[in-house]
């Protein structure tokens, strides 16, 4: 019976030593799951606008960009949107993230209706924290 036992403790212990890596793999890539679902992106409205200077400009987080170019058009997504089409792009968007504040890129050449049109079209979506996009001193 000796004989036996001791050739059964050395496996033991040969199998004791070795690690399974598979649950360390399974967390990893849960994780990895996990941070590319929740990461939020960075979107950008299309086009690039000359923006005016302000010194009383606050950071704001925001996840829906429009551009407002020096001929009035509106660009949401790289895409120039119709007049008549702002308000069903701007539902789009909120529905996806409710939480979203607006921020308008305004070029320096566009003018004030244009500005208050998407502003007010904005409000009356629901979407609360709306912001002009300006450059800091």
């Amino acid at each position: 019976m000796e004989i036996a036992m001791r050739k059964k403790q050395p496996r033991v212990a040969s199998l004791a030593s070795a690690i399974d890596l598979t649950p360390m793999l399974d967390v990893v890539f849960i994780m990895l799951i996990f941070f590319i679902v929740t990461a939020s992106f960075t979107s950008t409205p299309g086009i690039e606008v000359s923006r005016t200077e302000a010194s009383s400009a606050d950071p704001m987080q925001a996840a829906i960009l429009v551009a407002i170019d020096d001929a009035d058009a509106v660009w949401i997504d790289n895409q120039q949107v119709a007049a008549d089409a702002i308000k069903l792009a701007l539902l789009r968007l909120h529905t996806e993230n409710p939480r979203a504040g607006l921020v308008i890129q305004a070029d320096n050449g566009s003018s004030l209706e244009a500005l208050a049109r998407v502003a007010d079209t904005a409000r009356s979506l629901g979407i609360k924290d709306v912001a002009v996009s300006t450059l800091t001193e």
